[in-house]
């Protein structure tokens, strides 16, 4: 039997204990551990869950853990991702039972698939990824690495997205559009032509309000 420790004791780590112990494989392959966090009091006053174990960066890897990155934070989940890599730590996705996922899908290590997404077919999703409940993904969809797919957004067919993108609560792509890497599209907007890297876009239809040198 294996032993998740979840990375992140905070909100979304809360989530992603509900949703392991709904998904493929707990109970069979897996079960969860505890945390890793360097706040030990981000529990209090929370019941059910389990301990934290220590931080990431004190933490020693044992032979049966695996690990997930509950970090909503594109850039600081890879950071603190790494520290368990350069361990020699191993994360296999996180799939909830409950997502839809069609023929020819690629998902990547360390990905989380919450529940009551919907991914069509022939999709690539890259490494470290969170798709949030109730997302929609088209057929033929390049979503990259290290990215965060927030509830309720929809990226339609052959729609390409970058590495470290933040796609926020109900924003829409159209189809065949690009999103460059470290772009954020707002919460609500609609993307009707392509996104540069580095920018963030609001509105409908999305204009860049900010962009990254």
């Amino acid at each position: 039997m294996k032993h998740l420790v979840i990375i992140g004791a905070r909100g979304f780590g809360r989530e992603v204990y509900n949703y392991a112990l709904k998904s493929i494989g707990y109970g069979d392959v897996f079960e969860v551990k505890g945390y890793l966090d360097g706040k030990s009091d981000a529990l209090d006053g929370y019941e059910g869950y389990p301990a934290i174990l220590s931080s990431v960066e004190d933490y020693e890897v044992q032979p049966d853990d695996i690990f997930v990155c509950a970090l909503g934070d594109v850039k600081w989940k890879k950071h603190y991702a790494q520290m368990i890599l350069d361990k020699g730590g191993v994360f296999p996705p996180l799939i909830h039972r409950e997502a839809k996922i069609s023929s020819n899908v690629v998902i990547g290590e360390g990905c989380i698939i919450c529940p009551d997404c919907r991914i069509s077919c022939d999709v690539k999703i890259g490494k470290f990824t969170t798709i949030q409940p109730n997302v929609f993904i088209g057929h033929d969809g390049r979503i990259g690495e290290w990215c965060h797919i927030n509830t309720f957004a929809a990226i339609n067919g052959f729609v390409s997205v970058g590495d470290f993108v933040t796609i926020h609560t109900s924003a829409i792509v159209v189809p065949k559009v690009s999103v460059g890497d470290n772009a954020t599209i707002g919460a609500g907007s609609v993307a009707l032509n392509n996104v540069d890297a580095n920018a963030t876009v609001f509105g409908n239809p999305a204009r860049a309000i900010f962009r990254r040198e």
